[in-house]
């Protein structure tokens, strides 16, 4: 589509943007599966709100824009008192795939600068490690060995200890992982890559703002961040967990030093020297306004709010699927995210009737079946997606023929 010769005003073209968003996934109504942490239209207009103020201002120049400087900080401070670090270094990125990249690449330097001379250096993480891991492996050289997790779909550390060979730089687990929900034993692998000289990377992209809050309300969710003894960086989602605007994440580590092994310096240039801790250069400055405002507005207390609902949200649809006759939730999630399947049927057919009546239905595939990352805004909407669910379950057992092809997984 060529620009228009002419500009159009506004009203015209908010009408047509509108009009375009209606087939657009209906995340008000919970049929997301994934894609959207949705806290409650005051947090809504405040992450508005926040970030329309800065957002002309640009993240890469956080010298020439202090109130970003300050409010990263503070953000930075906030979430390493939450994964029980206070102090620890941090860096705002874009996401959880630059927050691992980050992480792997600082793994990389430190392990060249402690560990000279290795020719393909690799990280062993359990089979449910997201591919972001896989992903900064790829751009950075290194190999990533995968080993089966344990029967209750969580990393088996002994398995793990035997994939670890002289290349061995580092181990990767997730709190929790991203497709079933499970917060892998931290504290036995920190104890493993301490024992081994190996960095710890956790991937708490889902749970690392939230999880924290779920275990003051009572739930049983094991230490997974700084407070282990080996754990050496931690990434932590703010635009998933944290309910702030995209883009945002966070990467902390465990000193000052490992943090600097993620910064990249050049200087042959007529520009002089460029140093930054970030892959992405530019940064939006309304991300970070966005997530400080976010922090804010919410407090603890209303962190506390939003686990709470997000848990009785998981609660109440786990109840509801477990009525259905032969669906068994897989292994025993700690947090609000888990899958489901039923037996004898389907899953693809499973999740593409519950496609037909508007609800994202996110595939897993070892072990198959479908997954659900359960927000708030789920818990008013629970008895539905349970109907809805055995709705599809019927139809997937009253269909013939082949099963469907797995769709492929999303993040």
């Amino acid at each position: 589509m060529p620009m228009p010769e002419r500009g159009r005003p506004w009203p015209e073209l908010a009408a047509e943007m509108e009009a375009m968003r209606a087939g657009d996934l209906d995340w008000r109504r919970g049929r997301h599966g994934a894609y959207v942490w949705y806290a409650s239209d005051d947090l809504e207009h405040v992450l508005r709100e926040a970030f329309g103020m800065f957002l002309v201002e640009n993240g890469l120049g956080i010298r020439v824009f202090p109130s970003l400087a300050r409010m990263e900080s503070e953000v930075l401070e906030t979430v390493a008192d939450l994964l029980g670090g206070p102090g620890a270094p941090g860096i705002f990125t874009s996401g959880g795939t630059e927050s691992i990249f980050l992480a792997v690449a600082a793994m990389r330097e430190w392990a060249r600068a402690t560990r000279p001379g290795l020719q393909r250096p690799g990280v062993v993480a359990p089979h449910s490690a997201h591919p972001a891991l896989d992903k900064a492996a790829h751009y950075l050289g290194l190999e990533v060995r995968r080993v089966p997790v344990g029967p209750d779909f969580r990393a088996d550390p002994a398995a793990m200890a035997t994939a670890i060979d002289g290349q061995t730089i580092g181990l990767y687990a997730s709190a929790p992982s991203y497709a079933l929900g499970m917060v892998d034993p931290i504290a036995e692998l920190g104890q493993l890559a301490a024992a081994r000289g190996l960095w710890l990377h956790v991937d708490a992209c889902v749970g690392g703002i939230l999880g924290p809050f779920v275990r003051e309300l009572g739930y049983p969710v094991p230490p997974f961040a700084f407070e282990v003894e080996g754990v050496t960086s931690v990434s932590a989602d703010l635009h998933k967990s944290g309910f702030a605007a995209k883009p945002a994440s966070t990467v902390l580590f465990r000193t000052e030093a490992h943090r600097e092994f993620a910064r990249f310096t050049f200087s042959d240039w007529p520009g002089g020297t460029y140093s930054s801790l970030t892959f992405t250069g530019t940064r939006p400055g309304g991300a970070i306004a966005a997530a400080w405002a976010a922090f804010q507005f919410l407090g603890r207390e209303g962190y506390r709010e939003l686990a709470g609902a997000s848990m009785r949200a998981r609660a109440a649809i786990e109840s509801g699927l477990r009525a259905i006759d032969g669906v068994r939730i897989h292994g025993e999630p700690q947090l609000f995210a888990f899958a489901w399947a039923a037996e004898g049927v389907s899953m693809g057919r499973v999740a593409a009737a519950l496609a037909r009546e508007g609800w994202v239905a996110a595939r897993t595939t070892s072990p198959d079946g479908i997954h659900v990352m359960a927000t708030p805004i789920h818990e008013r909407y629970a008895d539905e997606y349970v109907a809805a669910a055995a709705r599809a379950v019927a139809a997937a057992r009253a269909a013939a023929g082949p099963a469907l092809e797995r769709p492929a997984a999303y993040n």
